[in-house]
């Protein structure tokens, strides 16, 4: 079969490549393993494509036959075959020398199909690698398709020995599409690929560690995939309930929004809140209620504070007084562990509950929104008209843009109450009188006094409150008024598991606006703790008058001189304290004085270091700027001592972690991994003597070192030395660099001449 590769590509070179170009990158790609899940047999096929591009191009009249049909095969962009070798040339540096001829390929025989597939992997080119490797799977009829396959039946092609090798590598190139595609931000295509590799692994019962790898990247792509879905028009109806699906496959793992659960996604407790945070401006109002309202049943404070703002959100723009009510209630509960009586007042303002809503604005400790509150209602003998103006800007700025079909809003108290529905709604509501106590430091406590309005044929009066809006318009709020049962208590929260730091401090992280993040208080430790009033429901009761038996004047003056006595001794009890530690002092300075010392102290501890001490493993930082001979002289000393340990007998290869980057470090560790596999290592010495040093002023995180290296090298087989292999050369190579995390790694090297040492 022909396949669309060339052997320039095969190894990884231009056109004009030199015959010592060619030896080293011949070298390079052989010591190039693939991964170790692959059979000998596909790492044969591979090495005999790399042999047989070696053997054409390093032969002088073979090479020339080869690179005329090259040059005739390529063409330029208008389509005209291109002539001129220099033309050709610049087209290929151009494109860095990996321009793919249209119509060039090679015929290779079944048995190489495997290699040729693993060096288009090893090229990045995985569409392909599926387009050709997935033909020599089973369709769905069960018939095997593709060239030089349709001969064999089911039973034979099954027992081929190339068949799992191909589907490894096509599951790889799926892998490496979905992380292509991730990268890109398109994380429904990067699930799909995923997804094909994943469902071709399973299918064919193969590979497991590749399949878990595949899973592992599927729940870290989840979030970014709710997000995506959840973003789409809301006529996408499909897609977003499939976005709803995968949240709360989420919310199920993980064990709620605070919960603690492993959804294998890599996000920890505070991320997953940033994410929840996100997640709201893509979700609808009614969407919202139902999720957190679910939530909140495990029990969450988080949630249940979520699902208040929905509640609050909808009950206004949706003119449904009901939901508003069952706010409230929710956030009576949340009242135990945290301040919300602002949020309480606000509630009882909107269901025209105007004394209620006052009282629980005189228990809230949100000191800016007060002073607004207090500022707009001087000429009011209450807050109510400051409250009204604060409670539609509260639903303007911090409820309305977290939903996204309330976004564009307006909040206006004045049409909520002329709405008909409303009224009717408030006008058969039953009043209730919260008891409520105000805890202070002192432990004062006031009991809620009610008052009981006339009425006709019920127990329930109504009346109404003027007040000012925003815009400066006279409001009536209607208001009800409850009489006080004996048996009347307060609702209990249904919980009495306590709430940690943490739970209290997530509360401030998702909630809306900064007048919740500003009641968490952040110590160095990263703990949190929530200036909430702790409530109680204890009472000063009085003992009755009459139970108190009257005491004469000489009781009394015998029991105020008692008071006085006590008083006096305690005070000469002090008084001689002071006096002896006085004179013990003084005596002590007196024998054995101290030199005084002048000048500002040094603050130094005996627990703790005068400075810093770095950690004698920690890799040094590299001075800001441009890289200077010396810092290129560390570098080079640096990767040759890594390359010395981890080619060494220990074969540690952790080490070139600190010095390699990218395609160059998984190079060096295929070749330690090989090393390893067939026992063999080396002994290095070297000597180094930085030649030039290249960087920009504008570009200060790359630069181009030329180093001339001694290499003195021992190759050791099975532990015996092996002379033939040993080698003393003398190369100038050149390190391309570049600044990551403040230090300098290698990004690729390449030899620009070699002589050997007597």
């Amino acid at each position: 079969m022909r396949i669309p590769l060339d052997y320039y590509r095969i190894l990884g070179l231009p056109l004009a490549a030199n015959d010592e170009q060619l030896r080293q990158a011949y070298s390079d790609r052989i010591v190039q393993l693939p991964r170790r899940e692959y059979s000998s047999s596909a790492i044969t096929s591979r090495k005999q494509l790399l042999e047989e591009a070696i053997v054409v191009l390093s032969n002088p009249k073979e090479r020339s036959s080869y690179d005329q049909l090259y040059l005739a095969n390529v063409y330029d962009p208008e389509g005209s075959t291109t002539t001129s070798a220099v033309a050709v040339e610049n087209r290929l540096q151009e494109n860095n020398g990996t321009t793919e001829a249209k119509s060039l390929g090679i015929d290779i025989s079944q048995d190489e199909l495997v290699g040729a597939l693993l060096i288009l992997q090893e090229l990045g080119e995985y569409e392909l690698v599926v387009k050709l490797g997935r033909p020599y799977l089973v369709n769905k009829n069960g018939s095997v398709s593709g060239a030089n396959v349709n001969s064999l039946t089911n039973e034979e092609y099954y027992e081929r020995p190339e068949r799992p090798d191909i589907i490894l590598t096509v599951a790889l190139a799926c892998l490496e599409l979905g992380r292509e595609e991730w990268q890109q931000g398109h994380y429904e295509n990067a699930a799909l690929s995923l997804e094909t590799g994943q469902d071709l692994l399973i299918k064919e019962n193969l590979f497991p560690s590749v399949r878990s790898e595949i899973q592992a990247d599927l729940c870290k792509l989840r979030p970014y995939r709710i997000l995506e879905l959840l973003a789409l028009p809301q006529e996408k109806t499909a897609e977003r309930r499939q976005g709803l699906e995968l949240l709360q496959n989420v919310l199920e793992e993980r064990g709620g929004i605070d919960g603690t659960g492993n959804d294998q996604s890599g996000l920890n407790i505070d991320d997953f809140l940033r994410f929840i945070q996100q997640l709201r401006y893509h979700l609808t109002a009614a969407e919202q209620q139902k999720i957190f309202e679910a939530e909140s049943k495990r029990p969450s404070a988080v949630a249940t504070y979520l699902a208040v703002y929905a509640l609050i959100a909808r009950g206004f723009a949706q003119r449904q007084p009901a939901l508003i009510r069952q706010a409230r209630q929710m956030l009576t509960r949340l009242g135990k562990r945290q301040d919300v009586h602002l949020e309480q007042s606000l509630c009882a303002l909107l269901l025209g509950q105007t004394e209620l809503a006052t009282r629980s604005l005189e228990l809230s400790q949100e000191y800016e929104a007060l002073a607004f509150i207090r500022e707009k209602s001087q000429d009011s003998p209450d807050m109510l008209p400051g409250l009204c103006l604060y409670g539609e800007r509260w639903l303007h700025n911090e409820v309305f843009p977290h939903f996204r079909d309330l976004v564009n809003n307006q909040a206006s108290l004045k049409e909520y109450f002329a709405d008909e529905q409303v009224q009717a709604y408030l006008e058969g509501l039953p009043t209730e009188v919260q008891k409520s106590n105000d805890v202070t430091n002192r432990q004062s406590s006031f009991e809620t006094q009610t008052n009981t309005y006339p009425h006709r044929s019920n127990s329930t009066a109504s009346y109404r409150h003027s007040s000012t809006t925003e815009n400066g318009e006279v409001l009536e709020i209607p208001t009800k008024v409850k009489s006080v049962h004996s048996n009347y208590s307060p609702p209990s929260f249904t919980t009495s598991t306590s709430v940690n730091a943490t739970e209290q401090s997530s509360v401030a992280q998702v909630a809306s606006g900064e007048r919740i993040a500003s009641r968490t208080n952040h110590n160095l430790n990263g703990s949190a703790s929530v200036n909430a009033p702790v409530q109680t429901n204890k009472r000063r009761r009085r003992k009755p008058a009459h139970s108190q038996p009257q005491q004469s004047p000489n009781t009394k003056i015998g029991k105020t001189r008692l008071v006085w006595m006590i008083f006096g001794s305690f005070a000469g009890i002090i008084v001689l304290w002071f006096l002896l530690t006085t004179s013990f002092g003084l005596l002590k300075n007196l024998f054995s004085p101290a030199p005084s010392l002048k000048g500002e102290q040094l603050s130094v501890q005996l627990n703790e270091p005068p400075i810093p001490i770095p950690d004698p493993n920690s890799k040094p930082l590299s001075p800001p700027g441009i890289l200077t001979e010396t810092t290129a002289q560390e570098v080079v000393q640096s990767w040759l001592s890594s390359k010395s340990a981890a080619l060494g007998v220990n074969h540690d290869v952790d080490s070139l972690d600190q010095i390699l980057i990218g395609s160059t470090l998984s190079k060096w560790q295929a070749i330690v991994q090989q090393d390893k596999i067939e026992n063999r290592y080396r002994k290095y010495t070297h000597t180094v003597k930085v030649e030039s040093v290249k960087t920009t002023e504008t570009n200060q995180n790359n630069a181009t070192v030329d180093a001339t290296v001694t290499e003195l090298a021992e190759f050791y087989d099975n532990g015996q030395i092996n002379q033939q292999k040993s080698y003393n050369e003398k190369v100038r190579v050149r390190y391309n660099l570049v600044r990551v995390d403040n230090s300098w790694r290698i990004k690729d090297m390449s030899v620009l001449n070699k002589t050997s040492e007597s």
